[in-house]
């Protein structure tokens, strides 16, 4: 079982910044991906970034150039830093957590509860 839980998110004007944490809880000791998703009103939840203990990272193209993620793998913590905010970003960001290697890394994962992120413009 895994706990994940989230927090750092708000409400932020555009342009502004926004730094989300996400701790990883429970009985896997390591995890091989760390990653983070999000879901806007009326919208499938989709991936925004996604970190794997290799070195490895990906990002929605919406999203590069803009945020970054990083991870503690010590604290099994994952960061979401999140620049230059739009108001498109406005959506429930999502932590996920896959403990092996996986080809969908979104539907292989622990989730957690989710955190609002809410950008006005």
């Amino acid at each position: 079982q895994v706990q994940l839980v989230e927090s750092g998110g708000g409400l932020v004007q555009a342009g502004g910044s926004l730094r989300l944490s996400c701790a990883a809880h429970g009985s896997i000791f390591s995890f091989y991906g760390m990653g983070w998703g999000r879901q806007a009103p009326g919208k499938q939840r989709e991936l925004v970034a996604h970190s794997t203990s290799d070195g490895g990272t990906n990002y929605a193209d919406s999203v590069k150039g803009r945020f970054t993620i990083s991870r503690d793998n010590a604290k099994n913590t994952v960061y979401l830093q999140m620049n230059s905010l739009k108001s498109e970003d406005t959506a429930v960001y999502y932590c996920f957590v896959n403990a092996y290697s996986t080809p969908s890394p979104l539907a292989d994962a622990f989730w957690g509860q989710g955190t609002q992120v809410t950008v006005s413009s």
